[in-house]
């Protein structure tokens, strides 16, 4: 991986030209130019080189620099396709079909793939130097396997048999073309990618939420919060990817497109063809010396001609038809593969947002409880102060300025302090007994 990551640096840049200071000198007329932001240089930044990591179908990779412009020549891709691929800029995932290349944007792996190669943006992100060596490796073991394996397909294929996995066993990635193995490579980095993350978050969320169903305090609330934001993002990011690849299931049309290594094929076979029917109406032109009357019946070799290729077009259109199926169902079962990958990463988050949606319910309960319990002692200590302001009526009124027959005795003090008390006692009994029948506190 060391080797790798070395050989694979881009070249330290040359020191640059100081556009700052150039910006700064006085014009002609004497005014100073505007001083604000470098718009030469933003205008200049898409415009310039930027690194590639190209592998090849041998498994062979170089670094190489080359401009935006060359590359949409190259791959016959639009500037929007390879805005999808830029750094700067922010988009989910997605993966395009396109005449020439397959435009894949999965996390950290942001490529194009053609019939022959792989061009990925040179970073230093390991998942990326991972996928280049996987490929490598994957190239490199099934090379030799690949000569027999086509051959034996397009045999097969000539003879009409459609048992071609049974001759051969299960379909496997080796029977697979160059843009199916570099897919796959990269479904198989953003699904282990998304899944390591996926993991990581269960093993440092489950604990946490055990820890703040035991003790809710302040600190763990805020590790909850900021928890359930990274599960959030990293739910939509996985949920974005499982639907790009249940879109591209659903749409045998985008399949179809994405088979290039067949579309290169197939536009050889026609221009060969076409090349082949040149040369043999010249060589027909050159040994008939006769005119033809428009009048007459076409001469045979022309009626041969005609019938041959009507049967070469019907043929042609009967194995593009059969290999498009073929190759739609090979696509849609490795997007199967790891759609349910990607779908199981997707309810392990599920389960684990539900599982925090149950933890968050739970505190709501033991603090309705608490508010619960808080209003009653409240209420309870509400009666009992009703019940005490009793004697400060009582002593109110003893203590307003007349005179009445009860001060004459000498135990009626006490016996006031009995009486009230007792009243005072049944008017909190029945108010107990009240809260108690309405069920307003359990007693």
């Amino acid at each position: 991986m060391a080797d790798l990551k070395e050989r694979l640096l881009p070249p330290k840049p040359q020191s640059a030209v100081n556009l700052r200071d150039t910006s700064y000198r006085s014009s002609t007329s004497g005014r100073q130019p505007f001083q604000g932001m470098d718009f030469l240089g933003l205008k200049k930044r898409g415009q310039g080189l930027r690194s590639w990591i190209r592998v090849d179908a041998s498994g062979n990779s170089q670094v190489i620099e080359v401009d935006k412009f060359t590359m949409m020549r190259r791959c016959d891709l639009p500037a929007r396709d390879l805005r999808l691929l830029d750094p700067l800029f922010v988009y989910p995932s997605t993966i395009l079909g396109r005449e020439k290349a397959i435009v894949v944007n999965l996390e950290q792996i942001r490529c194009i793939i053609t019939a022959d190669e792989v061009l990925l943006l040179n970073s230093l992100d390991s998942y990326v130097l991972q996928y280049v060596v996987e490929l490598q490796r994957r190239l490199t073991a099934n090379g030799v396997s690949e000569v027999w394996q086509s051959d034996a397909a397009d045999l097969y294929r000539r003879r009409g048999s459609r048992n071609f996995d049974n001759g051969f066993g299960s379909p496997s990635p080796d029977y697979l073309p160059f843009e199916f193995r570099a897919l796959e490579v990269a479904l198989e980095a953003a699904c282990t990618f998304l899944d390591s993350q996926a993991a990581e978050l269960e093993i440092e969320a489950y604990p946490l939420l055990d820890e703040l169903t035991s003790k809710i305090s302040t600190l763990n609330l805020e590790r909850v919060r900021r928890l359930k934001s990274r599960l959030v993002a990293l739910t939509r990011r996985v949920q974005k990817v499982r639907d790009e690849i249940e879109q591209l299931m659903d749409d045998d049309g985008d399949m179809a497109e994405m088979y290039l290594t067949e579309k290169k094929r197939r536009m050889e076979t026609s221009v060969f063809g076409d090349q082949s029917l040149v040369a043999y109406r010249s060589t027909e032109g050159a040994s008939v010396s006769a005119p033809v009357s428009p009048v007459s019946s076409p001469p045979e070799a022309r009626r041969l001609e005609k019938s041959l290729s009507i049967a070469r077009s019907r043929h042609e259109s009967m194995r593009s038809s059969e290999s498009a199926t073929e190759s739609i169902e090979e696509l849609e079962m490795l997007l199967e593969a790891y759609f349910v990958v990607i779908d199981s990463t997707l309810n392990k988050l599920t389960s684990l947002k539900e599982y925090i949606d149950d933890t968050e319910d739970f505190i709501n309960i033991q603090l309705d409880n608490v508010r619960n319990q808080l209003i009653q002692f409240e209420l309870l200590l509400t009666t009992a102060t009703f019940v005490v302001a009793i004697f400060g009526v009582v002593a109110g009124i003893f203590g307003m300025n007349f005179s009445i027959p009860l001060f004459d005795y000498p135990d009626a003090f006490k016996w006031v302090l009995i009486v009230t008390g007792i009243i005072g006692f049944i008017i909190f009994s029945a108010f107990v007994w009240f809260f108690k029948y309405r069920r307003l506190m359990p007693l």
